[in-house]
């Protein structure tokens, strides 16, 4: 069985020139040159500007979370129509270089909408939770560029089957405490719930070598310009869940103090 990144956007099926065939019959079959290529430097770049919009949007919506306005609206509207863009996306990922930054955008509402909530609660959490992503970040690249960790069909097998039952299990979860009004495991400060967290981190952290991987496959397989938004904008998916769910811990860890 073939096992590949399940962040919607990077993945073998959407990278592939049977995913962008349609994209480009619009636009009639021709010959991409270089300058019409996916390329490493180039999704770093996209990757670097979605970054800063959403940085930007995120301290905007945390400025005016801390002069009177309720966060939570910008996070649960920008939350909203983040993943409306993401499922667009990834049906057309011809769309990217427009949906891309405007997932960034309201991706950066929602980020700093809950920042500002959990920054309230817990003082000086955001700067840990950032420090921690970006150190992850870096780390996992450094590990992937220098073949410390090799992706192996083995390696994705097991992190998107543990990616998948995190989801069934956030999902079981929510839908369960919503009908038997009951309070999940996860969301106190237990050890069994501190636990879960750390996993849920270790999944999301190894799943960005499934996306550098799926990036990396993209340049070699010479995809077209538009998909180095469709990659960035993957990467920023993994990111932000990743740093959510710092968040998430890192108030548990608050909490028993």
């Amino acid at each position: 069985m073939n096992f590949n990144s399940k962040n919607p956007f990077l993945s073998d099926k959407r990278f592939s020139s049977n995913a962008v065939s349609k994209a480009e019959e619009v636009h009639e079959a021709k010959i991409i040159d270089y300058n019409q290529e996916m390329t490493l430097s180039g999704t770093i770049n996209k990757t670097a500007i979605l970054f800063l919009i959403l940085t930007a949007a995120a301290m905007v919506t945390w400025w005016m979370a801390f002069n009177g306005m309720n966060p939570i609206v910008p996070a649960f509207g920008g939350a909203i129509i983040g993943l409306i863009l993401v499922v667009v996306s990834s049906f057309k990922p011809h769309l990217s270089p427009y949906l891309a930054p405007g997932y960034a955008l309201f991706e950066g509402l929602f980020i700093g909408g809950i920042s500002a909530i959990f920054e309230i609660k817990y003082p000086g959490i955001v700067v840990n939770a950032v420090s921690a992503t970006l150190v992850t970040f870096l780390v996992c690249l450094g590990l992937y560029k220098f073949k410390i960790v090799k992706v192996t069909e083995q390696f994705k097998s097991v992190v998107i089957a543990s990616t998948l039952a995190i989801a069934t299990y956030y999902l079981i979860s929510w839908l369960a405490s919503l009908i038997f009004n009951f309070t999940p495991v996860h969301y106190g400060n237990g050890m069994m719930s501190i636990g879960i967290s750390v996993f849920v981190i270790i999944i999301a952290a190894l799943n960005l070598f499934l996306d550098f991987d799926q990036i990396e496959k993209g340049v070699q397989q010479r995809m077209p310009k538009f998909m180095e938004w469709f990659g960035a904008m993957g990467l920023m998916i993994t990111l932000v869940w990743l740093y959510v769910e710092f968040l998430r811990l890192l108030s548990k860890l608050s909490s028993k103090d």
